[in-house]
């Protein structure tokens, strides 16, 4: 009896625990959708699991769907946060919130949908510790899913390391990856581009990416420039050498404009009008070069400004069910 009991106990022990982690913002009809998807899909699964959801301060009603969710379903757990901290902290702060045996990070905008977890979790039963989702396919505008294709190409060109083409963001992460990343304390990271730069093997899931239904999206012009600035910025110095070269030939082409235009007024001193234009057409085009340039220097300076300031990378005000 006593040995059947070991074995029992053993058993048990061997069950592993998941973590879904959903970030979201203003997200009321997306979330009940979610975590019942999620609940359906779980009870298929050979683990135990809880459901981490980190909200960035809605404002449309989202944290009292949360509540209710959690009031109901304990393995629903909440993380609120004292404003919007937006879409680039506050999804990485909630991986690190994660102490199972894996992590998988679902957005709560369906636009993922949560039925890929079994394919990341296959990925991780066969050795891999992190699994990303790759985007093959779109339901969304094809003008936009372009411009997210040229991009992602030109930064892997850029880049010091191998990035991964369309990848989302979706995937799983081993525990022993969210620990590495929490002893990396990056106040600002660009997470697609820090996965690949900590070199453990990457498995992909490939899945087309669905049209919201419900709801709109929170991001703008802005927020996507922001993060695309930031892959371009967090791993590649191309930027800062093109400019150096651009810089150096600029001076070199300006010298002999200058020496050029010098000899041919000495040489035909009533005959050769200088002109205002080539004056303003060349110190229009080095205007242009010289913003462009401390602009990509400014964004530098704010990711270091970032790393000294220390601040956290989000700021709880309650969390439930935790």
């Amino acid at each position: 009896m006593n040995k059947i009991r070991k074995n029992n106990s053993s058993e048990k022990k061997k069950i592993r625990k998941i973590s879904i982690v959903t970030p979201c913002f203003n997200e009321v009809e997306n979330v009940v959708e979610l975590a019942e998807r999620i609940r359906v899909m779980a009870k298929r699964l050979p683990y135990t699991y809880e459901h981490i959801f980190i909200d960035n301060c809605s404002t449309d009603g989202t944290i009292d769907k949360l509540r209710i969710l959690a009031a109901k379903d304990k393995k629903i757990k909440v993380i609120l946060n004292t404003r919007n901290f937006g879409p680039v902290t506050s999804p990485y702060y909630g991986i690190l919130q994660s102490h199972a045996d894996a992590c998988i990070m679902i957005p709560s905008d369906l636009q993922d949908p949560p039925e890929i977890i079994p394919d990341f979790l296959k990925k991780w039963e066969k050795g891999y510790k992190i699994a990303l989702a790759v985007r093959t396919d779109t339901e969304t505008s094809k003008v936009g899913n372009f411009l997210r294709k040229a991009y992602y190409r030109l930064l892997n060109k850029a880049s010091d390391i191998r990035l991964i083409n369309d990848a989302t963001g979706s995937g799983l992460y081993d525990q022993e990856v969210i620990k590495l990343l929490r002893s990396l304390n990056d106040p600002y990271p660009y997470f697609r581009g820090l996965l690949c730069e900590i070199g453990f093997p990457i498995a992909t899931v490939s899945y087309t990416q669905q049209k919201r239904k419900l709801g709109s999206t929170t991001h703008n012009f802005f927020s996507l420039l922001n993060e695309a600035l930031l892959g371009l910025v967090k791993h590649s110095k191309l930027p800062l050498r093109l400019f150096t070269i651009i810089g150096g030939i600029s001076s070199i082409v300006s010298f002999i404009i200058a020496i050029s235009y010098f000899i041919a007024k000495v040489m035909f001193w009533n005959t050769f009008q200088v002109g205002i234009a080539p004056l303003i057409i060349g110190f229009f085009l080095m205007m242009g070069i010289q913003m462009l340039g401390v602009g990509l220097i400014g964004e530098y300076a704010l990711i270091n400004l970032a790393h000294t300031r220390k601040m956290p990378l989000v700021i709880e005000s309650e969390r439930i069910n935790f």
